[in-house]
């Protein structure tokens, strides 16, 4: 063979075979006698037959910017696996992004199993639970002072009457009101918030 076959020409001057059979059945190619493809006298050809307003101009693609927080999200992740992370503004290449993605979906699926499996409970359950909880508890305390102020006056009254000699009295409202300004004083303080750096 002398020259270049429909394929090796086509890959050559990046064209698809079928538009190459069409150029050489039009006899806008220039074939050797065994019908095999003179390549460079082909491309003079076809440089000087075909109108340039006409030609395809190789595109490289078009590429859309990533946003920098799926940049910082693919470094995220890829630091919580203690893998190696691009530096925030530097490139990210196909491999670190893929590796993210599969990470996270291996995550998702991870979630879902454990929620499957009931491992993990609803957020919104059980805040509102916590928050019954921590109601109820409140106002066990807000009460406690009610029950145990007459138990509290009469041990204060027996033991003070015992150290003097004489009897003391000690009065149940005046008992349960000093314990409830406590008890209500000490659930304000537990009530600020806290934060803890």
């Amino acid at each position: 063979m002398q020259g270049m076959s429909e394929r090796q020409y086509a890959a050559h001057v990046g064209l698809s075979r079928g538009a190459i059979q069409k150029a050489k059945a039009a006899g806008r190619l220039v074939l050797h006698e065994d019908g095999s493809i003179d390549a460079a006298a082909s491309d003079r050809l076809r440089a000087e037959a075909t109108d340039p307003s006409k030609t395809r101009k190789p595109t490289s693609p078009k590429l859309k910017p990533v946003p920098e927080a799926a940049v910082s999200a693919v470094g995220d992740t890829l630091r919580e696996q203690g893998m190696a992370a691009p530096v925030t503004g530097g490139g990210t290449t196909f491999l670190q992004a893929k590796t993210a993605h599969e990470v996270l979906k291996a995550q998702e699926r991870r979630i879902r199993l454990a929620k499957l499996k009931g491992e993990l409970v609803d957020r919104d359950r059980a805040i509102s639970l916590v928050f019954r909880l921590a109601r109820e508890e409140r106002d066990a305390w807000v009460n406690w002072p009610a029950r145990v102020a007459a138990l509290m006056a009469a041990e204060l009254t027996a033991s003070s009457s015992e150290a003097v000699g004489h009897e003391v009295t000690i009065e149940t409202a005046a008992m349960q009101k000093v314990l409830e300004a406590h008890v209500r004083a000490h659930l304000e303080e537990l009530a600020q918030p806290r934060i803890a750096l």
